[in-house]
């Protein structure tokens, strides 16, 4: 009797984010059953005992589809996303970070010396009174302790590697991975670099978009967290931020239906180059004051506009970060017997 024929090779791997997309894995429930009985995954080390010397021993291409999450900030990252590309025929930026640079990607407003300061010596919670700080390699004797090179910015996945797909969101619904899942699995894939998700902004799917007006007239910006809010009423019509506008669809408006707005995870439509600068322009010119002063009243209301605008996108927006540490990163030297560091 012949050997049934092999399943397709999936991997999963983690790189700088949360773990929420992780977690959206498990979140298929009863849905895994059947991924797991259709596909051999042969990495995936948040959850089986897999090293990387598995992956290694892969012959390049044998993976049919591997799905890494998180930006790209060390050394150890951008080495295991190299190395998945090329073991793999099919490489997926699985949710926000890994599409757009995610959360982590705000750190590019900080050079790395900032960041690290702050870590190490001026967090309220830190005491390092000897300003120890994180070295790449230490030795002592004949032994070496190694820990990856922290990067000087946050990149998403397709600035460091060919990407072949995409999965948005923070993180991708149970719904939408799943119908991902199929589409990878299937014969017939889409054209490579696709957004596996709806090409409509989110307000196409919003319970509350007959409620948007037409002109929208802001006198001043308000806070969710502060505002009493109409339950079905558009949020925009309200003077609170939301990003649906420059949001693709496909998240099925859960943040909407928990009384909250949009803030962006899914990213831009393919029509809208910069998500941040769509959203930015679109609630500039409904505000309502002409003057200065009101001018500056109605923005008072949005006190981190690169949070608010940029939350999901900075490292793949045209701003990107911080000018003057957005360089290539070289190797530091092994520091012997010291724990300063050049990083």
């Amino acid at each position: 009797m012949p050997d049934p024929p092999a399943k397709p090779k999936v991997a999963l791997y983690w790189c700088a984010s949360c773990g929420g997309c992780e977690e959206a894995v498990v979140d298929l429930a009863e849905g895994v059953l059947s991924v797991l009985n259709a596909v051999d995954i042969v990495f995936w080390p948040v959850a089986m005992d897999f090293k990387r010397r598995d992956v290694e021993a892969l012959a390049d291409g044998a993976i049919r589809a591997a799905l890494l999450n998180g930006a790209i900030r060390t050394s150890e990252q951008e080495e295991m996303a190299r190395l998945l590309r090329r073991k793999s025929q099919v490489v997926v930026a699985f949710g926000a970070c890994a599409q757009l640079g995610g959360v982590p990607s705000l750190a590019n407003q900080f050079d790395r010396e900032q960041i690290l300061d702050y870590i190490y010596a001026q967090s309220p919670t830190v005491v390092n009174d000897q300003g120890a700080r994180p070295v790449s390699a230490y030795r002592e004797g004949d032994r070496v302790a190694t820990l990856p090179e922290f990067w000087r910015t946050t990149r998403a996945l397709d600035q460091v590697i060919e990407v072949d797909y995409y999965v948005p969101g923070c993180p991708p619904t149970p719904k939408l991975l799943g119908q991902a899942l199929a589409t990878l699995l299937s014969d017939e894939l889409p054209p490579k670099g696709t957004v596996l998700a709806p090409d409509t902004a989110l307000c196409e799917e919003c319970p509350r978009k007959d409620s948007k007006p037409e002109d929208l007239s802001v006198k001043t910006f308000k806070r969710p967290h502060l505002t009493p809010m109409d339950a079905a009423l558009c949020f925009l019509a309200q003077g609170i931020v939301c990003m649906g506008p420059a949001t693709r669809s496909g998240c099925e408006g859960l943040c909407i239906q928990g009384a909250m707005p949009c803030t962006g995870c899914f990213g831009p439509t393919s029509r809208v180059r910069d998500q941040g600068a769509k959203a930015l322009s679109a609630l500039a010119s409904s505000v309502e004051g002409k003057e200065d002063r009101e001018i500056e009243s109605a923005l008072a209301g949005i006190p981190d506009p690169v949070g608010t605008f940029y939350r999901y996108g900075l490292a793949k927006s045209l701003l990107r970060g911080k000018v003057g540490h957005l360089c290539s990163d070289r190797p530091e030297s092994i520091k012997t017997g010291s724990m300063e560091s050049r990083l």
